[in-house]
């Protein structure tokens, strides 16, 4: 396959692209496991309950495959940090003030399984279409979102928009990876990148009005970075998108966004707050944290006379949160596992499947830049969807008698 061929559409629809489709495999087994697959990557966006259940079939599917072909479970080089990090975990659940409650927040763990479901399941043109998947329901997602801002008066800080998701964090989360993903096809992929730019627009003016400003923040890393990869110059775009947004924008939107900076905010300086009660928290439990699911409990402890609120749930800080809950032992595993990604990314990045390279670390980007001010790594539709995306670069290069 070359490059070119990246981006081919179907002529019926962009869900699932007419090579794509050609990609799957003969093998009945093997084919319902790669669409269970697709099915997953879709669901992730529209119903948590969907995808754990997708996730739970494909699962079932590719451990059938797996002992059917007498196959050796292979993973890409970034899960072994990922395992690393799952065992300081469950290390730290063990040392937990509440190691029942801690044992039982670590069943998040058992996403990891993502990874080498796509990793087997998703070679070659497989990967590109299971992206084709997660922008199209993406652009859905973020056309029920415009809906819900300008006709159900999802208007406020008080009801955002949420699609049709539980919490309009995730919501947002969401739309900046799948954001991310669209501007890396449009900027990557040689032909045909119709579709991604189409949505696009969609996708950017939902995330706007979801009103979050870490969203914001890391969409804006996640695409500037890939202005940066394509040509330096492109970052000149930036200010004049911000230019544009204050103009145009809403008086409660642009407020919001002038908020950003603003120290007097609340929830700014509740933020701060967080930050120096959980580098005591840090002090005090260095190696193992207080244990997962266990900043609520201990916080009032620790919370600093600034702080706003008089409990949080977490520190909204991806790394402060790691290492305040599960100890700097399993932060430097997680460092381990983002610089593995990057460092591969990195060295594909002009490869033949280089829009999936880039957008995993466009990804990367906006993921640490939003998980500066919310802890979004431990939200479950995010990561799901965020392991997905870093996993399909390593899957699309692998053998192409797998896609046989």
């Amino acid at each position: 396959m070359t490059a070119a061929s990246e981006a081919r559409m179907h002529p019926a629809g962009p869900i699932l692209r007419a090579d794509a489709i050609d990609a799957l495999p003969a093998e009945p087994l093997e084919k319902v496991a790669c669409l269970s697959l697709f099915a997953f990557a879709a669901a992730l966006q529209v119903s948590i309950a969907a995808a754990d259940i997708l996730l739970a079939l494909t699962t079932v599917l590719w451990l059938g495959l797996i002992i059917r072909k007498g196959e050796r479970i292979q993973v890409p080089p970034m899960f072994w940090p990922l395992a690393a990090y799952a065992v300081a975990t469950l290390i730290s659940a063990l040392f937990s003030v509440d190691p029942h409650v801690s044992l039982v927040d670590s069943k998040q763990l058992v996403l990891l399984v993502i990874v080498p479901l796509v990793y087997r399941l998703l070679p070659g043109r497989r990967s590109l279409a299971a992206i084709d998947v997660i922008i199209t329901v993406g652009a859905i997602s973020a056309t029920w979102g415009i809906v819900q801002y300008l006709i159900l008066n999802y208007d406020h800080l008080g009801r955002r928009p949420q699609g049709v998701l539980g919490h309009y964090m995730t919501y947002s989360g969401l739309l900046m990876l799948v954001a991310c993903a669209a501007v890396s096809r449009v900027m990557f992929a040689k032909h045909h990148r119709t579709w991604a730019a189409l949505v696009l627009p969609a996708l950017v003016l939902a995330l706007g009005f979801t009103f979050t400003r870490s969203a914001w923040v890391g969409a804006c890393v996640g695409i500037g970075l890939l202005f940066l990869l394509r040509d330096f110059r492109l970052l000149g775009l930036l200010p004049v998108a911000a230019g544009v947004f204050l103009a145009v924008a809403p008086a409660n939107l642009s407020a919001r966004l002038y908020s950003t900076f603003s120290l007097t905010d609340p929830s700014n300086r509740d933020r701060v707050a967080m930050m120096r009660s959980g580098f005591r928290i840090i002090k005090d439990d260095p190696l193992t944290g207080v244990g997962p699911d266990m900043i609520i409990q201990v916080y009032p402890a620790y919370r600093d006379p600034s702080a706003v609120n008089q409990r949080n749930p977490h520190l909204h800080n991806v790394p402060l949160q790691i290492a305040a809950e599960r100890g700097l032992p399993a932060l430097a595993v997680w460092l381990w596992f983002i610089g593995t990604l990057v460092r591969d990314f990195l060295r594909r990045r002009r490869g033949e499947f280089r829009s999936l390279s880039n957008a995993g670390l466009a990804a990367i980007a906006a993921m640490l830049a939003a998980g500066l001010f919310e802890y979004n790594f431990g939200d479950s539709e995010f990561l799901m969807l965020f392991l997905v995306l870093v996993t399909v670069p390593y899957a699309a290069e692998r053998s192409a008698s797998l896609a046989a």
